[in-house]
């Protein structure tokens, strides 16, 4: 097996732990895994499986905090190609380059607000790898719990993710090559619906043989990826938005018909009981363009009351920029809030 290491620095604030946090959802999710100091997560790059590993170091620089990552392989080294897409995918993963400075300016005239980004300050929007994966997430997801919609997808990354060798590597998600030939009573055995597992390989073939082009999408505006995503078979409106918000990282969408949402909205920010759709999307324009970052503050206000958080504390200056600093080895420079 073999290993790379490299730095990245950020612009503070930032915390890993929140920011992983707002991205796992959930302490059983087998994809993204947090153990309390490291993130680690299973990445395919040049056709090939990579494990990932993540680390925040403690610094005196309060302007900026440091990330070590670790690539471990079977085979070769990871090449300098190899380190560089990573580090693209961290930084959309982890939303590495998103200037939140706007954000808390926001806050600061909303006390409610205010009290939420204090408490979580460093928190990044978070993304997943690719916009295939959000999808998947929100048909998984769809009028269930999100505690079991994160046991399905735990069990089909078991099942047709790749993997690293190793018995402590973690599955990665699979791609939609590994699920497009996929028997669907299969699916159905790990707990899909009917409906779930023929919309799940419907969409994963056609990206497969390139008749769907997802990543077409960054490149529209909010209303026409969102109609491209509702065209799609069983994607309605949350999972639309979902994906707007969590696959193509549109951060002024509050997913409007997001139950959890609602609800902690309800408890903090005094919403009516019988509030609907109109009234977050009313929300979602109040706090426009970051109606995005309130929902994953809320997120982690319900996984804090859970218990699941670590201890937070406050932050320094915002900022947004993030670099490869060091290459450590060389020396070189839904129905719940989901």
């Amino acid at each position: 097996m073999s290993t790379r290491r490299f730095e990245v620095e950020v612009h503070s604030p930032f915390r890993l732990d929140l920011t992983v946090w707002a991205l796992r959802r959930r302490p059983h999710n087998t994809i993204d895994t947090w153990d309390g100091t490291t993130y680690r997560r299973t990445l395919v790059v040049g056709g090939r499986p990579l494990g990932v590993a993540v680390h925040q170091e403690p610094g005196d620089d309060p302007d900026r905090s440091l990330l070590a990552v670790e690539l471990r392989r079977r085979g070769d080294e990871p090449s300098n190609a190899v380190v560089a897409e990573v580090y693209c995918s961290l930084e959309r993963m982890l939303g590495l380059g998103v200037d939140l400075a706007g954000f808390y300016e926001l806050a600061q005239r909303d006390e409610r607000l205010d009290k939420l980004a204090r408490r979580f300050r460093g928190v990044r929007p978070p993304r997943f790898p690719s916009v295939f994966e959000a999808l998947v997430n929100a048909v998984a997801c769809q009028q269930l719990s999100l505690t079991v919609g994160i046991h399905l997808l735990g069990r089909l990354a078991a099942t047709y993710g790749p993997r690293v060798p190793g018995r402590s590597a973690t599955p990665g998600f699979p791609s939609p090559d590994q699920l497009a030939g996929a028997d669907p009573s299969h699916l159905r055995s790990l707990g899909f619906s009917q409906a779930k597992a023929r919309t799940i390989l419907l969409i994963a073939g056609q990206v497969a043989s390139g008749s769907l082009d997802l990543d077409g999408l960054e490149r529209l505006g909010d209303d026409r990826a969102f109609a491209a995503l509702v065209d799609l078979p069983g994607i309605g409106r949350w999972s639309g938005e979902y994906v707007l918000l969590r696959g193509l990282g549109r951060l002024e969408v509050l997913p409007g018909d997001d139950v959890g949402a609602r609800n902690n909205l309800r408890r903090r920010f005094g919403l009516a009981a019988d509030a609907g759709y109109d009234e977050l999307a009313a929300l979602g324009t109040m706090w426009w363009p970051y109606g995005g970052m309130v929902y994953f503050h809320l997120l982690l206000d319900g996984l804090a009351g859970a218990g699941h958080l670590e201890a937070v504390s406050g932050g320094a200056p915002p900022g947004s920029e993030a670099r490869v600093l060091k290459d450590i080895d060389t020396g070189k420079e839904n129905k719940e809030v989901a």
